[in-house]
């Protein structure tokens, strides 16, 4: 079926008085005696188009049976509109009904809450927001790739399935073939997963940041942006069970030189959103949070401030404010405390490094005062944490004793050791949450409502 998008006759790239043919769902259908009005929308951009069809066109019957929801196909004659709000409109020779929409459609026209949406998330998308949500969504996909590709570094697929934890946190959810009913056990009367599927105990990975560690040993620079998974019992608007990650690792870099990735990277993601996202990003600005753009624009100008832990503690101490968890070194920063940082305190993005040794990974590395690692989040104005990471611990010894400390098996490490006994090298990387990039780009203040089909708790429709 060869057709234009509505798009391309939007913005002109078809020229008036030229025959077009259309494709799309009915927003809304107005009639008269002598004419009816179509809103037609196909998802290439906010906008509709407008359609007027004469009572007279040989296909009328087909103009009169499309309902709200109904898919056309249009040939007619592009025009420049007389009325307000609209540059162009298509004057229907021959209009075809290709489906009919049900009258129970649930998307008639009129205010839907997002509540009631994610109980139709597989139609939710022909909806203002949700249409530009996603379109924000893939240009916000196409500009990481194209940041990584213009500076040189290599697009690493890493395993959905994986032996390890990276995080040591033990929240992941098994993959296992085995009789859930009857399970073999050992001798011990515990699963034996030595009859599973791959031999051993696996599960779907919560990053992909130890095997990008490992290319990026011999590729010096590589990334990696897929799904992770989390089997965290959290239902709140922050997190998810499957969501992707954006995972950048260097060899020869130190956390200074991740610090100035981690920024040049989201400057040049918000700017991109900004060039070619601007009719949806004007409606998120209109709908959804008053004063995004500004925000956005006011970021990306910013200088970004860097702090040590240690200095923002004494920050959240001196505070002329309360905070509903109290403030101590060796703390977890919470997400009252980020905001204060940087929309109070600081009034700008600030980097927050060297956090104390006991409450971060095993893999970063040990700061030479031995309390603290090398470690760093990049907290902004309006969300908190958006991007975290770290030097790598290189150093072979202590990064055994640093997997001792956790109790973490070293056999079941070995490869990730590798590397550390065959020349090893200062490495860093950072890891920014997709969905969370989406929720700050948007203003969408739930990050279920970021993601295609969101996967929570109880939740996995579709």
């Amino acid at each position: 079926m060869k057709h234009s998008a509505i798009k391309d006759c939007l913005q002109l790239k078809k020229k008036y008085d030229e025959e077009v043919t259309i494709c799309g769902w009915v927003r809304t259908r107005r009639d008269s005696k002598k004419f009816s009005f179509i809103e037609l929308n196909d998802g290439t951009c906010f906008a509709s188009i407008q359609v007027i069809a004469d009572a007279e066109i040989e296909t009328y019957q087909n103009v009169l049976d499309a309902s709200t929801g109904s898919s056309l196909q249009v040939t007619g004659i592009l025009k420049e509109s007389p009325g307000k709000g609209q540059k162009v409109e298509v004057h229907a020779q021959k209009v075809e009904l290709l489906g009919i929409a049900d009258s129970d459609y649930p998307l008639q026209k009129k205010r839907h809450s997002r509540e009631f949406l994610r109980t139709i998330a597989h139609l939710r998308t022909r909806t203002n927001t949700f249409g530009a949500v996603f379109r924000v969504r893939h240009a916000a996909s196409f500009a990481v790739n194209q940041f990584f590709n213009e500076r040189g570094f290599v697009y690493l697929h890493t395993p959905i399935i994986t032996a390890s934890d990276c995080e040591g946190a033990g929240q992941m959810f098994r993959v296992s073939t085995l009789d859930a009913l009857k399970p073999p056990l050992n001798d011990e009367k515990q699963v034996d997963y030595t009859q599973d599927f791959f031999g051993e105990e696996t599960s779907l990975t919560v990053s992909g940041q130890l095997e990008a560690e490992l290319f990026a040993s011999a590729l010096s620079k590589v990334y990696t942006f897929g799904p992770t998974f989390r089997a965290e019992n959290s239902n709140t608007p922050r997190h998810l069970a499957e969501f992707w990650m954006i995972e950048p690792e260097m060899a020869f870099c130190d956390l200074q030189g991740n610090m100035d990735l981690a920024e040049e990277f989201i400057r040049y993601v918000i700017t991109y959103i900004l060039e070619n996202c601007k009719e949806d990003m004007e409606f998120f600005n209109k709908w959804v949070e008053k004063g995004i753009i500004d925000s956005l624009q006011d970021l990306c100008k910013s200088d970004f401030e860097r702090i040590t832990y240690t200095e923002a503690i004494k920050a959240l101490e001196n505070a002329k404010k309360s905070f509903e968890y109290p403030v101590k070194w060796g703390m977890d920063i919470q997400t009252e405390h980020e905001r204060y940082l940087t929309e109070e305190y600081l009034k700008k993005p600030v980097f927050v490094t060297d956090y104390p040794r006991d409450i971060k990974a095993f893999y970063m590395r040990v700061n030479d005062d031995e309390k603290t690692v090398a470690a760093m989040d990049l907290l902004v104005p309006r969300l908190g944490e958006i991007i975290g990471g770290s030097q790598r611990e290189e150093r072979l010894d202590v990064l055994k004793k640093n997997m001792e400390k956790h109790e973490l098996d070293e056999a079941t490490y070995s490869w990730y050791l590798d590397i550390r006994r065959y020349g090893t090298t200062p490495h860093a990387g950072f890891g920014l949450g997709f969905e969370r990039l989406i929720m700050y780009l948007t203003g969408i203040e739930n990050i279920r409502d970021v993601i295609p089909f969101p996967r929570t708790p109880g939740n996995a429709k579709f």
